[in-house]
């Protein structure tokens, strides 16, 4: 049996170990298109694409840096070669959550340079959890928390074609990575 998995793009990564040569953002965008949130529960069709595109929104409204746009766009990297599983079975699989880690912090550092800091990280994981929670209140009428998070954006909770998710994933991440050059080329010179 073999140790890797095979791609959109016939690229074949090895979960376990994953070399970042195999890593393709198209492959990211293209499964993510088609994972459903909530785990398929929701009464239509909304990818995890489109959740990480809305994240990547509110973190360029909120005006963060490019890399933190970019990071919020890639939350969900991991689940494009590994899926995922709701959070309440996630933490009691043994080993999964370090194989999620590897993944992700692999995706995080071909794509956003470096792994988020410890700023950057609380700025996606408070963004995650308000479209979640804006998620969770659209489409099922359900809290997933005591107070209403705030959002910037007032994103489209509604199916669009695979396609178009995708082709947005892909747009978002070309003018991120361009800003995160600029940004990079910036704070060099600032700190010479």
């Amino acid at each position: 049996m073999n140790d890797f998995i095979t791609t959109y793009t016939k690229k074949h990564l090895m979960p376990l170990s994953p070399n970042k040569k195999d890593i393709d953002i198209r492959d990211i965008a293209h499964a993510l298109s088609f994972m459903s949130r909530a785990n398929g529960h929701f009464p239509q069709f909304y990818s995890v694409c489109q959740h990480s595109i809305h994240c990547c929104e509110e973190a360029i409204a909120r005006d963060l840096t490019a890399k933190t746009a970019m990071c919020c766009l890639l939350h969900d990297g991991s689940e494009a070669y590994i899926a995922d599983i709701t959070r309440p079975v996630k933490k009691l699989i043994p080993g999964y959550l370090e194989i999620e880690k590897t993944i992700q912090n692999a995706i995080y550092e071909k794509f956003a340079g470096s792994l988020p800091d410890k700023t950057e990280a609380k700025d996606v994981k408070d963004i995650d959890d308000a479209l979640l929670y804006h998620e969770f209140m659209h489409f099922m009428g359900e809290r997933t928390s005591d107070t209403v998070p705030f959002l910037k954006t007032r994103p489209e909770f509604k199916t669009i074609p695979f396609s178009e998710a995708e082709d947005r994933f892909i747009k978002l991440y070309e003018a991120l990575y361009k800003k995160i050059i600029i940004e990079d080329c910036c704070l060099s010179v600032v700190n010479a």
